[in-house]
């Protein structure tokens, strides 16, 4: 990683605090030498600066980052066909609409292309001013666990389309205020976090990218980069076989469904969200529910089993396929999902990729029907004419895709720990309870240029 987070940049303050500085419900007591001002007395809300040129740098809720604060992407729109917000670099965007307020939706506005940008009509645009406090310094406060919990709990409307009013953000904040060069000392130590995980995710896509590539000659060349042969599945190296999924399958069952009122109790059931998040089966969390001992035998789950999506909300998602790894207790599987056992002169890691490569992939799509809610039959599934190497092929090729998802998921908790680490900071910086005490902390250009 070329982002380094470290404790050396921060140390605790041992001191005590005065007893006569102000007490803030969102800071407690703040630090000597740091102010306790209303939020606008340091933002402005939604200003709406008037555009002179069009069309215009557009940010929509979907470019939003739940927890990185730069966009994801830029589109472009004409403010005067829009009724949007407007903004300038430097605004934090707070989005103030469930589910995207509870999911800590924000961003802070970078340079754009444009002088004055557009977005959402559900965004709150707290606009800094800069003699007082530092732009990276102010989108921090809006990430805080205090205000974002505060903003939650003020949410009105009717459910599913709650919002946060703006007197929330106009009367109701109040901000714990260092001196400008502490700001930016802060806010260097927030980014510096950021921008880890944002390494890390780019280095997760890339390796990603290079799987697929992979992927794409493994299933179509093999191993050896034998010629190929063009089948019903599609184009596959000369010397492997096609047959009848059925050929390969040792028993298939669909999942489970019980009432809601069998669940509270009892043992972990797969679902969706389990199954099919990242080819793994996923139990870290898991509804329960109460089993007979008939369909303890009938549902339950082994390891080495697929589970295929016999239901699904998106059509892309439909017959996707997931591997079940070693489980710590009795787990089976609810109705929307298919299992299938495949004979032991197979291997199973192999046909997860298979069916998630450019081959399988594509033999699935011919069996998804499209209908309120996008599916496969079981019988369709099963009648599948799949591709079938030797088995030290498969094993080889399981080895080689297999050892790309481990390293995915490997610099995933690497990104989940940078998080962990910089939401651990957060409270404690911006409430004083950690101090910056380094003053050699290089303080980055776009935080610098500010204040």
């Amino acid at each position: 990683m070329s982002e380094e987070v470290t404790l050396d940049d921060y140390a605790d303050s041992a001191s005590e605090e005065d007893s006569e500085q102000p007490e803030s419900r969102f800071w407690g007591t703040i630090p000597d030498g740091w102010e306790l001002v209303d939020g606008t007395d340091v933002y402005d809300v939604n200003p709406n600066p008037k555009p002179d040129e069009e069309p215009n740098t557009y940010i929509e809720m979907d470019a939003l980052d739940t927890e990185l604060p730069w966009p994801r992407y830029f589109g472009e729109r004409n403010a005067s066909e829009y009724s949007g917000k407007t903004f300038t670099a430097g605004d934090t965007l707070f989005a103030r609409i469930t589910p995207c307020t509870e999911n800590g939706k924000a961003a802070l506005v970078p340079e754009m292309d444009t002088k004055v940008g557009i977005g959402s009509t559900e965004y709150a645009v707290l606009s800094p001013k800069t003699e007082r406090i530092n732009p990276w310094y102010l989108y921090y406060v809006g990430k805080s666990h205090s205000i974002h919990d505060y903003a939650v709990s003020r949410m009105r409307g009717s459910t599913g389309r709650q919002r946060v009013p703006f007197s929330v953000f106009r009367r109701e904040l109040d901000v714990s205020l260092p001196p400008l060069e502490e700001q930016r000392r802060i806010a260097t130590i927030l980014q510096n976090a950021d921008r880890a995980v944002r390494k890390t995710r780019e280095i997760i896509e890339q390796t990603k990218r290079v799987k697929r590539g992979v992927a794409q000659n493994l299933f179509h060349y093999g191993i050896d980069r034998e010629d190929t042969k063009q089948t019903w599945p599609g184009e596959i190296p000369e010397s492997w076989d096609v047959v009848q999924f059925s050929e390969i399958v040792g028993s298939n069952r669909n999942g489970l469904y019980k009432s809601g009122d069998a669940y509270g109790e009892g043992y972990p059931i797969a679902k969706m969200g389990n199954a099919l998040e990242n080819r793994v089966l996923d139990m870290s969390s898991a509804d329960r529910l109460e089993l007979t001992e008939e369909e303890k035998e009938k549902y339950g789950l082994r390891e080495e089993d697929l589970i295929f999506a016999r239901r699904a909300q998106e059509v892309s998602a439909a017959g996707d396929c997931c591997y079940v790894p070693e489980l710590d207790e009795l787990t089976v599987f609810e109705s929307s999902l298919i299992r299938v056992r495949l004979t032991e002169d197979v291997n199973p890691r192999f046909y997860v990729q298979y069916f998630e490569g450019p081959v399988g992939s594509r033999s699935i799509e011919r069996i998804v029907t499209e209908t309120s809610i996008s599916g496969i039959a079981t019988s369709d599934l099963l009648d599948l004419k799949v591709a079938l190497p030797s088995l030290e092929e498969q094993n080889e090729i399981a080895s080689i895709l297999w050892g790309f998802d481990e390293y995915v998921t490997a610099l995933q908790n690497e990104a989940d720990q940078f998080i962990r680490f910089k939401k651990a900071l957060l409270q404690d910086l911006l409430s004083g309870t950690v101090r910056t005490t380094n003053t050699n902390i290089e303080v980055p250009e776009e935080i610098e240029q500010h204040g």
